[in-house]
């Protein structure tokens, strides 16, 4: 299902958040997944194909990346608007992190926070050892929830919305594998 109404948005937020962070690639072929979108983002002969949801918070985005060429290694990554642009690009923080669709399996690994010199954004990069669970609980769950630990009971919830993520998901994995 297309729409180039709803489209814009996510136009301008994928422009916002390539899988490089602060590098602009060109997006196309975006296609709406209820709550979720499909795209391809290129730059030269550079490709990634992503499934994301940013509708559930004004100023983050939930993406599953997928890189051509190396399509059995997804990344899952949330990025979250700052007022200003970063001066530098850096490690800010490695927190313990929790991921949970619905009722299922709690997986736990590690959040990385991340800026990127002139990106306006923070980026989230998890390590799971049960990443390929995770992603096959998101294409049939309702909502997934993360936790993040930042010490001394220090937390930060989030959730997003998964209506669409199963077909965003699996599209941006088919392009991937047909880009070969």
């Amino acid at each position: 299902m297309r729409s180039t109404a709803l489209l814009a948005p996510v136009l301008i937020g994928l422009a916002l958040a390539g899988p490089a962070a602060a590098t602009n690639y060109n997006v196309s072929d975006a296609e709406q997944h209820d709550s979720w979108h499909s795209v391809v983002l290129s730059l030269g002969k550079e490709r990634h194909f992503r499934a994301l949801e940013q509708t559930s918070y004004s100023d983050s985005i939930l993406s599953v990346n997928y890189s051509a060429g190396v399509c059995d290694l997804p990344w899952l990554e949330v990025r979250v608007e700052l007022q200003e642009h970063q001066p530098e690009s850096r490690v800010a923080n490695l927190v313990p992190g929790d991921l949970r669709v619905d009722h299922e399996t709690i997986h736990s690994g590690m959040a990385e926070f991340i800026t990127q010199r002139g990106d306006r954004g923070f980026y989230v990069n998890f390590y799971l050892d049960t990443q390929a669970l995770l992603l096959d609980e998101m294409r049939s769950g309702e909502t997934l929830r993360l936790r993040f630990d930042r010490g001394d009971e220090d937390y930060w919830f989030m959730s997003f919305e998964l209506a669409g993520a199963g077909e965003a998901i699996a599209r941006a994995e088919r392009l991937c594998e047909a880009a070969g």
